[in-house]
């Protein structure tokens, strides 16, 4: 077995290794000046299971390349079995035609993995659970809750007055399985979303007042929803507070600036993505190791043994 990383997260990579008593392969991944990328695996591969961990996330479109190039390179070196370990996948929101003349973009970048050699993926709270279908190649769904439920639980002993909250009626399978794990109520947010990355509270269903509440998502990318959100469950709803768990923290545009001025006491995400200075830099954000349970996956995967019972 072999581990390679892209550049898109070396230090979860570095990690993962770790886990599983591994070295990363040694590659050289290089940018020509006009930014075309360039691919050597410096060791032998032929006949190995190999694992790329390369989240797709920011920039996406260089860190998707990277994983293709990757990938094709090792499958001209005669490498038994690819497997593309994506953490973070992009283009995931972009699942179905919201209009006329509209791409499907995770297909389009499903059957990219596929050509450029991949013959499984892992990935971890894909945005739809469909997308696994756009794949014609094995797809294992890691989840990142029961991570976030044993952070929720050191952080909140007393969980009587804990409540899981849907930032929109989209969520509310997702939020009800974390509330059925902690055996707190659920309240949800209806919101109306007037154009793309903007968003409007409606209204509150369920009885906030005097909880602390925990928002529970995927993707926060913006943090318009997730800071509109917190801020009526505290002054509209009566909240003891406002935090939030995440799966991927993308925090593009102004999410930063928006989480400091916001109701929420904390954001915690697992580390899918690499934290970038801004994000280090907020006292309000906290990531979460996922890397022991990739690890894990990759062994239980490498051993042709179940990765379910990870979550059963």
């Amino acid at each position: 077995m072999k581990i390679i990383s892209g550049n898109s997260n070396m230090p979860l990579a570095d990690s993962i290794a770790t886990h599983l008593g591994m070295e990363l392969t040694k590659a050289n991944i290089k940018r020509f000046s006009d930014q075309e990328i360039w691919v050597e695996i410096q060791e032998n591969v032929r006949g190995e299971d190999v694992y790329v961990i390369q989240p797709t996330s920011f920039p996406t479109n260089d860190n998707v390349m990277e994983l293709l190039i990757i990938c094709d390179a090792l499958k001209r070196a005669s490498a038994q079995r690819i497997v593309a370990v994506i953490p973070y996948f992009g283009y995931a929101r972009q699942d179905r035609k919201p209009g006329p003349r509209t791409p499907i973009s995770a297909k389009l970048v499903a059957n990219l993995i596929t050509t450029a050699g991949a013959d499984k993926v892992l990935t971890m709270d894909l945005h739809a659970g469909q997308i696994q279908g756009f794949f014609d190649i094995p797809t294992d769904n890691l989840f990142a809750s029961p991570v976030l439920v044993d952070d929720i639980k050191k952080r909140y002993a007393d969980r009587e007055k804990l409540m899981v909250v849907s930032p929109d009626v989209g969520g509310v399978v997702r939020a009800r399985a974390y509330a059925s794990r902690l055996g707190v109520p659920l309240a949800i947010i209806d919101k109306r979303r007037e154009k793309a990355g903007v968003s409007e509270v409606m209204n509150i269903i369920g009885e906030v007042e005097g909880y602390h509440c925990v928002f529970v998502d995927d993707i926060v990318d913006s943090a318009g929803t997730l800071c509109n959100a917190a801020g009526a469950l505290v002054e509209q709803g009566g909240a003891k507070s406002a935090s939030a768990y995440v799966s991927h923290g993308v925090f593009s545009g102004p999410a930063i600036e928006r989480i400091n001025k916001s109701s929420l006491e904390h954001v915690v995400t697992t580390n899918s993505i690499m934290a970038t200075p801004a994000v280090e830099a907020c006292e309000k954000i906290v990531q979460i190791s996922i890397a022991p349970l990739f690890a894990k996956a990759i062994r239980r995967i490498h051993e042709e043994s179940s990765v379910s019972v990870l979550f059963s």
